[in-house]
């Protein structure tokens, strides 16, 4: 199995007074050679936008994005619709940009601050027709065993939300104490593993909230919950940018 670690505080970080965003990997004004992508993963934001404010009207192409809110209410509007779509806690939304796409992001709330991950994920196919979707996921599914919200278009999920990539996107809250091997895809995939809540061990490698590691070269890991935790998995393809 091979691994890499990356720390909470390692991450790249910039407090723009309505917005604090953490860069998992290369971003904006964060540049770090090592942290250019982990296979089809480019980007990983852990965003906290102060209320009212938010992302004004900008273009995307040819990436997957998907937003998970985590607190807080996310007001959403693209090229593809005139319609503000609000995405609350506990729901997923996923945009293909495709051929291309404007779209505003803001905070919908007058008095709390809105927390979301926003992960972009670089397609197996490009020049698509630009789609939007979001599903509500409940919580109870996910209690001590995997619930998957994103995966391909050509999976047979039906439960799962659809991007063009041979990707799956999952969480798992569990309790402390609890056990959980996690099977990939296939041996050409690695996992993202990054810790919301609690505290996990991985390959005697202990992992703290927000701490991620990226595993790949193996069919299966397990975890340990050494507190009540909560995980967010993201497999992709190991691809390279070269």
């Amino acid at each position: 199995m091979k691994k890499v670690v990356h720390r909470a505080e390692e991450r790249g970080f910039a407090n723009h007074g309505w917005l604090q965003a953490n860069h998992s990997f290369s971003f904006a004004n964060f540049y770090d050679p090592e942290k250019i992508h982990f296979g089809a993963l480019r980007v990983l934001n852990d965003d906290l936008i102060a209320p009212n404010m938010g992302f004004s009207t900008h273009p995307h192409n040819n990436m997957e994005i998907i937003t998970i809110p985590l607190k807080g209410e996310l007001k959403h509007k693209d090229s593809m619709s005139d319609d503000w779509q609000s995405v609350l806690p506990g729901e997923v939304q996923v945009m293909s940009a495709g051929t291309g796409v404007f779209h505003s992001e803001i905070n919908g709330s007058n008095n709390e601050h809105l927390s979301l991950f926003q992960i972009w994920i670089m397609p197996e196919k490009e020049n698509v027709e630009p789609r939007y979707d979001q599903r509500t996921f409940k919580a109870e599914d996910r209690f001590n065993k995997l619930q998957t919200l994103v995966s391909s278009m050509d999976s047979a999920d039906s439960e799962a939300l659809k991007i063009h990539q041979n990707a799956r996107l999952s969480r798992i809250d569990m309790e402390a104490g609890k056990t959980f091997r996690y099977e990939t895809l296939s041996e050409f995939h690695g996992v993202y593993v990054l810790l919301i809540h609690g505290s996990i061990e991985i390959d005697s490698e202990m992992i703290r909230p927000r701490d991620a590691m990226g595993i790949s070269e193996t069919s299966s890991f397990e975890i340990i919950s050494k507190e009540s935790s909560e995980l967010l998995f993201i497999e992709v393809p190991m691809i390279s940018l070269n």
